[in-house]
């Protein structure tokens, strides 16, 4: 038998966010955020050789990303972890340094300096769909659909640098550092394994808080929150933090103070951000693609967030408005669950029927049972709740002089959304060319070509107006972070291991 230790593995999920873009910036309005079947994966082992107080941090997917990193300690917990080559990742570099100094006034340092004797080898890879896998698919001459992104080996090199990667933007730096910030956590025994078996409670408030600290520090500035929020506890409805929180800690502040824990702990009450339960109905399928025009984030928010700050009394009636419709979706989704809770066998049945029908014909059949009505008609209520979200978000964007949803998205996703068995779509987040989710049925025991997903993945790969690509990622059901065994996920002990 091999006796050789398990490596601690964690993985976090990517998001998208379906309602709520922009607005998740004000703590005063909510978000529906999913995560994603796509996850990030970091895997924790002693280093070997053994170098004492020494980490190596390795993602194989990538040219060049091996960086080196050596810790010293002093007595107030502080730890500077510095990297001894000059490849530079100032993400993984924040969150060794800091979940390592949080992790010493938890714990005292003398117990990390014991478990660190060794030094740690971590590798991060993440799932496909973080990146864009059309060159992949062109080199084995498939076309873009689900069945060949299956034929893509699982955490695919990508053949080029870390900065030089086309992203999909599921979240990548959210999961990365939420799955080693969380991996560090349990593996120096901060946080018990089983933590992150449970979806809620104080070691994994801990982890979140810890991981919305570091992803701020990183990006140089405090965000909405909402992609590390999805990654430490899957999907849900969203209300940000107060920025202040974590104030202290970012950059020169004046008042810096030298302990992480009293900031980031769970007992600490300026944390206010809310998690509510959400999940997308039964039978549904959540579908995303990567559309290569590609927009730049941080320039539409200024845009828009210049707009609000010139047009306060627009802006806000705007944003209300929107909220409404964002809250009524959520809420019509949560209904239709309940449907299935009542009666699963007639709500699959009502499912299959309007899998295979226009939105607008999916209330008009009177042979339809009173419940079957009823559950066709929440259907159809979240399918003009959609169609409203985009035409207001649209509308913001032209106000503001952002293209939100620029026309050419317009287009594509007006020929999705009338398609037969879809309930909706959009262009998720902040919006722009480089993506569009859409939320269709996806009835059991059904013909292929019955399906709605075929026929909208037929309609993308058949698309000339954009270069529109499929993702394989659905809604992930495993909720946030989890515990991993590192042989039960397909192909990474392959694709970590040392040479």
């Amino acid at each position: 038998m091999d006796s050789t230790p398990q490596p601690t593995v964690v993985s976090a999920p990517g998001k998208v966010l379906v309602a709520g873009g922009y607005l998740v910036l004000d703590s005063a309005y909510s978000g529906v955020v999913i995560s994603t079947s796509s996850r990030f994966y970091t895997t924790i082992q002693s280093l070997k050789p053994a170098a004492a107080n020494t980490i190596r941090v390795r993602s194989p997917q990538f040219n060049d990303s091996t960086w080196t990193y050596s810790l010293s300690f002093d007595t107030s917990s502080k730890v500077d972890s510095s990297p001894t080559n000059s490849s530079k990742n100032k993400f993984v570099h924040l969150a060794l340094q800091h979940t390592i100094s949080l992790s010493c006034e938890v714990r005292g340092v003398l117990p990390i300096q014991n478990l660190l004797a060794k030094g740690l080898d971590i590798a991060i890879v993440g799932d496909n769909d973080f990146y864009s896998q059309r060159s992949q698919l062109a080199a084995l001459n498939l076309p873009r659909t689900l069945s060949s992104l299956a034929a893509i080996p699982p955490f695919c090199p990508q053949g080029v640098t870390l900065n030089e990667v086309h992203k999909t933007g599921l979240g990548s730096s959210a999961a990365l550092i939420t799955s080693l910030v969380s991996g560090l956590l349990v593996h120096l025994g901060v946080i018990p394994r089983s933590a992150l078996q449970e979806d809620q409670g104080r070691e994994r408030e801990l982890a979140h808080n810890l991981a919305q600290f570091i992803h701020c520090l990183a990006q140089g500035k405090v965000g909405s929150g909402f992609d590390v929020s999805a990654a430490v506890f899957g999907s849900h409805l969203y209300t940000r933090f107060d920025p202040n929180v974590i104030a202290p800690l970012m950059g020169d502040h004046p008042m810096q103070p030298r302990l992480l824990l009293p900031v980031v702990s769970p007992d600490n009450a300026s944390w206010n951000h809310r998690i509510r339960p959400f999940q997308l109905p039964p039978l549904t399928r959540l579908m995303l693609a990567d559309v290569d025009a590609g927009s730049d984030t941080p320039s539409l928010i200024g845009q828009v967030q210049k707009w609000r700050k010139a047009n306060p009394e627009k802006a806000n009636a705007v944003w209300n408005a929107i909220d409404q419709l964002n809250q009524s979706l959520s809420s019509t989704l949560l209904r239709i669950s309940t449907y299935h809770s009542k009666d699963p066998a007639n709500y699959a049945s009502i499912v299959k029927f309007i899998s295979t029908l226009q939105p607008m014909q999916w209330t008009a059949d009177p042979s339809l049972s009173e419940f079957e009505t009823e559950v066709a008609y929440e259907f159809h209520q979240a399918h003009l709740i959609t169609l409203q979200i985009r035409r207001s978000m649209k509308e913001m964007g032209d106000l503001a002089g952002a293209p939100i949803e620029p026309v050419e998205q317009t287009e594509l996703l007006d020929q999705c959304c009338f398609q037969a068995g879809v309930i909706g779509g959009g262009v998720p987040g902040a919006g722009g060319y480089d993506a569009v989710w859409m939320l269709m049925c996806e009835p059991e025991q059904c013909r292929p070509d019955l399906w709605p997903r075929e026929r909208i993945e037929h309609f993308w790969s058949n698309y000339t107006k954009l270069d529109v690509s499929p993702l394989s990622a659905v809604e992930s059901l495993a909720k946030g972070a989890r515990l991993e065994s590192i042989d039960e996920i397909n192909g990474l002990r392959e694709v970590t291991q040392t040479a």
